[in-house]
């Protein structure tokens, strides 16, 4: 072998485009069958995740995950593993390169032990009406209980399916949990951290 041919990269290189970033966040996913399941991501890169789950659906079947800190992604399951699967992310450069940034900042604050930071801090705005609007342009007429970054509780009188995209005022979202009352959304986007006070408007 010639000293200065090239060396071949790692075989682990070759095989993934991305490098996986070990990290636990909660979330849920939907395979084909339309049935929601809890999970908890392993490591996950831009361009796939490894997931924890009761059910690990089929090669090459369509997943839809939500992830804390992340939002919605879609894929299909790539690989079985003894505690779920591996999936595909489908998504534009701009989505990758938001989720590379995502990665980065919440390995960095795992590695350093920094506090949870704002996303999860909820405020009561002073201005609660709002409407809720489906995709379909109905509109519900409903109270924001309190908003945070990444989501928003809201009183609601009829129950929305979780996983029902919805617009809350000019703020696009999904509805993620049921509460006595209400809704739980998570916005597509997370809100600029000076917009967290008690004047939010959505």
């Amino acid at each position: 072998m010639l000293a200065n041919a090239p060396r071949p990269l790692p075989r682990k290189l070759e095989r993934r485009r991305h490098q996986r970033v070990p990290i636990a966040l909660l979330g849920r996913y939907m395979l084909a069958d339309r049935q929601e399941y809890p999970c908890q991501t392993i490591d996950m890169s831009p361009g796939g995740a490894h997931v924890a789950g009761p059910v690990k659906g089929e090669i090459g079947e369509r997943v839809i995950a939500y992830l804390e800190h992340i939002g919605r992604l879609e894929g299909e399951i790539t690989r079985h593993t003894e505690q779920g699967f591996a999936f595909s992310i489908a998504a534009a450069m701009r989505k990758r390169d938001k989720i590379a940034s995502q990665l980065t900042w919440l390995a960095n604050r795992q590695d350093l032990g920094l506090p949870e930071d704002r996303r999860h801090e909820r405020v009561a705005p002073r201005l609660t009406s709002t409407v809720v609007r489906l995709e379909s342009g109905r509109e519900l007429g409903a109270r924001i209980i309190d908003v945070s970054l990444s989501g928003a509780g809201l009183a609601l009188e009829q129950k929305l399916p979780l996983g029902t995209p919805v617009t809350v005022g000019n703020t696009p979202a999904i509805v993620v949990r049921h509460f006595k009352g209400g809704i739980a959304v998570e916005f597509r986007l997370m809100l600029s951290p000076d917009r967290l006070d008690e004047g939010v408007v959505l």
